[in-house]
């Protein structure tokens, strides 16, 4: 049987959290925290459970500071609560009667009713206790009609307290450590706790050890910070995704230690952990219709976050057909060629409470699609990822996101994830999105397929460009070569995308013919009168940030080794 040492009495949350665990467990009760820890160091009991976070109070610092003194043990789950506080007196006959001067609680039980006091009771003395029954038995022998005591309603009627007030605290959840003797194997949803020994004072030391996990597209969950009480050197706590075996995980802690504290066994591991998210999620799956690159790439990390997802495609056993009864969200992502067609057949499947997330490239026509086929309870958005498959993350990456007015609180979890994970979100109208689609990503891949042709119509020798170009004119070799380098099916799909990025090709088309005729003429101040003008649509501020890009850009390819990489 796994016994447990947890904070007491009977009745009392963390006794109610160390049920939830386990219900067989053998459970030692105790008024400290302290205590807790000792009995579990000391061999006492299997498990140890302590209560770490409070949505109303915050963390509890006592926690980490006994937890990092500990030898061996590790955090290995977690158990989040509601925490249900009621106030409760000793019967009194003709209620009011009297007035209640004091008011009898744990300390962390007055943090988290702080403004119910303050608003019901603001000139009560507040008494603290580390035993709340002994309390509650000395109010009772003597008789205190005065006295109220806040704790959970279990506790008031045990002891035969009359309930003045019940949950006098919204919103309020705990979430308790489980304190194990060997590390928890990877569950593909983990967290990992890290608290860094006292530090040196070194410039830009926090940075430095949090840019090594955004570099590494590694989410911080928590982040907390205190001085040491003996030194006054600062410690940091961080609680990051994933679990301490992932590679790029340990990668990180391996180069935060040698290369920015610079200090051996400056960070300790106190555990991974099946991860725990104090938010309510409304979304608890998501189901794929196209099974190629890109609906993997977001399943698994969707799947990262706690998700269930299901994929289906041409090639999987799974149908679309049985897929959608069994999902929150549909996500339609499969060739912007095919995009309206597949939700044309299945869109009409999707029930009232459901969401229809379309990832594609051209946005008015699968948005009108999904508008028409769809039922009015069924929440749609457009979202257009500029990425592919090969990126590693999102953090950077700009996102188009189109909501409709259908688009309800799955679509904004669904936004808020993205948005978590360091995509760069522009909201659009669908017209805006296909006309910058024009600019962003048609034209360019277009003028890439036309000026490969040409070469091949001329047979230039694809060595000889180098010896011929400036760093400008180098930009258009490496957008061709980019471009070629990739599927074609999907730059084809987008030269060939509708909407009003059409507009944007032929006016270019247009302009150039324009451009080549007074060039040929040698019509130069008419070519540099047109270029004056385009400034008025080109603002400085515009410009000079795309230089500082460009420069950037230069600086690359200027390096030693470079012009024949």
């Amino acid at each position: 049987m796994l016994s447990i040492a947890t904070l007491g009495p009977a009745g009392s949350d963390s006794y109610q959290a160390a049920i939830q665990y386990s219900p067989d467990a053998e459970i030692l009760l105790f008024n400290r925290i302290g205590d807790v820890i000792c009995a579990f160091s000391e061999g006492r009991v299997q498990s140890a459970l302590v209560p770490v976070y409070n949505t109303r109070e915050g963390e509890v610092k006592e926690y980490f500071r006994l937890i990092s003194k500990m030898e061996q043990g590790y955090w290995v789950n977690n158990v989040v609560l509601p925490i249900h506080l009621s106030l409760g007196a000793l019967s009194r006959p003709g209620k009011g009667s009297v007035p209640i001067t004091t008011i009898v609680g744990r300390s962390s039980v007055f943090r988290q009713c702080d403004d119910y006091i303050d608003e019901f009771y603001p000139k009560a003395t507040l008494m603290a206790v580390q035993d709340i029954e002994a309390a509650m038995a000395s109010i009772k022998a003597q008789g205190k009609q005065d006295y109220a005591i806040i704790d959970s309603e279990d506790l008031v009627k045990k002891h035969g307290f009359e309930l003045i007030a019940r949950e006098v605290v919204g919103h309020n959840r705990t979430r308790f450590a489980v304190i194990g003797k060997q590390p928890a194997p990877a569950s593909g949803y983990d967290a990992t706790a890290i608290i860094t020994r006292p530090l040196k004072d070194r410039v830009g030391m926090l940075a430095d050890i949090l840019g090594e996990f955004t570099r590494r597209g590694i989410n911080i969950l928590d982040l907390q910070s205190e001085n040491d009480i003996k030194t006054q050197k600062l410690r940091i706590y961080l609680e990051i995704e994933g679990h301490i075996s992932n590679p790029i995980l340990q990668e990180s802690v391996q180069t935060i230690e040698t290369s920015i504290i610079q200090e051996e066994s400056s960070l300790k591991i106190l555990g991974s952990f099946p991860r725990v998210d104090m938010r309510v999620k409304k979304i608890k799956n998501f189901g794929f219709i196209g099974s190629g690159d890109m609906s993997q790439w977001f399943a698994e990390r969707l799947r990262n976050e706690g998700y269930s997802t299901l994929v289906c495609g041409r090639t999987t056993a799974l149908s679309p057909e049985n897929m959608i009864p069994k999902v929150d969200v549909v996500v339609v992502c499969v060739p912007i060629s095919v995009t309206s067609k597949t939700i044309r057949k299945y869109g009409p499947l999707l029930r009232d409470g459901q969401a229809l997330i379309v990832l594609a490239g051209e946005s008015e026509k699968t948005i009108n699609t999904a508008l028409t086929t769809t039922s009015q309870g069924v929440e749609v958005m457009f979202v257009h990822n500029l990425w592919g498959p090969q990126a590693l993350t999102m953090k950077d990456k700009n996102a188009s996101i189109v909501r409709t007015p259908r688009s309800g609180s799955f679509c904004s979890e669904f936004e808020a994830f993205l948005y978590k994970h360091g995509a760069d979100i522009y909201h659009d109208s669908a017209n805006k999105h296909d006309l910058l689609m024009g600019v962003g990503q048609k034209l360019p891949t277009i003028i890439s397929v036309a000026l490969a042709m040409t070469l091949g119509e001329h047979s230039i020798d694809c060595d000889d460009i180098k010896s011929h170009s400036t760093l400008t004119s180098l930009y258009g070799i490496l957008a061709m070569a980019r471009v070629h380098n990739q599927n074609p099916r999907t730059y084809a799909e987008i030269m060939a995308t509708g909407g009003d990025g059409r507009k944007i090709v032929r006016s270019f088309a247009k302009n150039l013919l324009t451009t080549i005729d007074l060039a040929e003429q040698g019509e130069i101040a008419k070519l540099s009168g047109i270029m004056q003008d385009n400034k008025k649509y080109l603002p400085d501020t515009f410009l000079q940030s795309r230089m500082k890009q460009a420069k950037a850009v230069d600086e690359l390819l200027s390096r030693p080794g470079m012009k024949n990489a």
